[in-house]
């Protein structure tokens, strides 16, 4: 059974193996031992910490295999993007030039650099295996961790952010880079976002342009590549779209990937979840599928199970699942419709 489940510095090794294989515009999953144990650090310090609003707190979750022990996926949640410094984007506008004695009146597209979405909680580090992609593991790799923010309000913004990595082609070339971020610095789009992941991101956004940037101006292979979503990267954003996150508003100051945006309370698996107390015993036949966590902290659990639940009645649960869950007869579990 697959397993969802906060971190723990014994999975470094695990973890650095997932971060290997993920896509070069993961920032927050570098392949770095250094920066991946910290990261797994803070969320471990952050699962422990008393909390009574978003601050400056990281949850770090993995998928694992609870018969073999090997880690298949991992994503986390910033609790407030930003937090010690700017949280960047660049910001879809549309400016007006008119001149009513020629009768001139037109609207360019330009991109403003901004850190409206500083302060908001923010999805960040996921992946998951290729075999996994198409299967319901997948969902709850991402979706596990808005249960979690659904059981702990009080740890999270009201809104939530999401930067999905942009196109990219097979030799790591991105053409909205090559036309914005290389004239500002002599690397390639590899190379910046290599060091965004071992450093920082926000260095590197201080130094991009400061004024408009208009688009009609940019090749157009910058151009058309701008809120596209590099392939390996389509599975999350297809989900979160299905949860209820916008796009068209923001764009990734480094790549032109989409940055989603959603206000907590509307987000499907947050909205439409329920706390249910457990039976556990034989499920019935003829159910469908759900994601279902313990809403618990530190020992945290969110896995995928087959039940037929009748809403305003009890969950009966498999002992298998109410084991990898850690909850027994009368507790209460929070689940929501696959």
């Amino acid at each position: 059974m697959l397993v969802m489940r906060p971190a723990q510095l014994s999975d470094l090794a695990e973890v650095q193996r997932l971060a290997a294989d993920s896509p070069i515009g993961v920032t927050s999953l570098p392949d770095d031992l250094q920066r991946l144990q910290e990261k797994i650090q803070a969320s471990e310090a952050s699962f422990g910490a008393e909390v009574s609003f978003n601050g400056e707190e990281s949850y770090f979750f993995v998928l694992e295999d609870s018969q073999t022990g090997r880690l298949v996926g991992c994503s986390g949640v910033v609790a407030s993007a930003g937090y010690s410094e700017p949280f960047y984007s660049f910001r879809n506008e549309t400016f007006v030039h008119a001149s009513r004695s020629l009768g001139i009146h037109n609207k360019i597209h330009v991109l403003s650099l901004c850190h409206d979405l500083t302060g908001n909680s923010l999805l960040t580090s996921y992946y998951v295996q290729p075999e996994l992609v198409q299967t319901p593991y997948a969902e709850l790799n991402s979706r596990g961790r808005l249960l979690f923010l659904a059981s702990h309000p009080e740890r999270f913004s009201d809104a939530v952010v999401v930067e999905i990595v942009g196109y990219s082609d097979e030799q790591g070339e991105s053409p909205f880079w090559n036309a914005v971020g290389r004239n500002f610095f002599d690397m390639s789009y590899v190379e910046a976002e290599r060091l965004c992941g071992l450093k920082s991101r926000t260095f590197l956004a201080e130094l991009m342009p400061h004024y408009p940037i208009y688009v009609p101006l940019l090749p157009d292979e910058a151009q058309e590549v701008m809120g596209q979503v590099y392939p390996r990267a389509q599975i999350n954003f297809d989900i979160l779209m299905r949860e209820g996150f916008e796009t068209d508003h923001y764009i990734d100051i480094f790549d032109g990937g989409p940055t989603l945006h959603a206000r907590t309370t509307s987000i499907r698996s947050i909205s439409q979840s329920r706390v249910v107390p457990v039976r556990v015993g034989e499920p019935g036949k003829g159910g469908r599928q759900y994601l279902v966590c313990n809403g618990q902290l530190q020992d945290y659990r969110a896995i995928v199970a087959d039940l037929d639940w009748v809403p305003g009645k009890p969950v009966t649960l498999s002992a298998e699942a109410a084991e990898a869950l850690g909850v027994g007869e009368g507790a209460t579990v929070r689940l929501v419709a696959l």
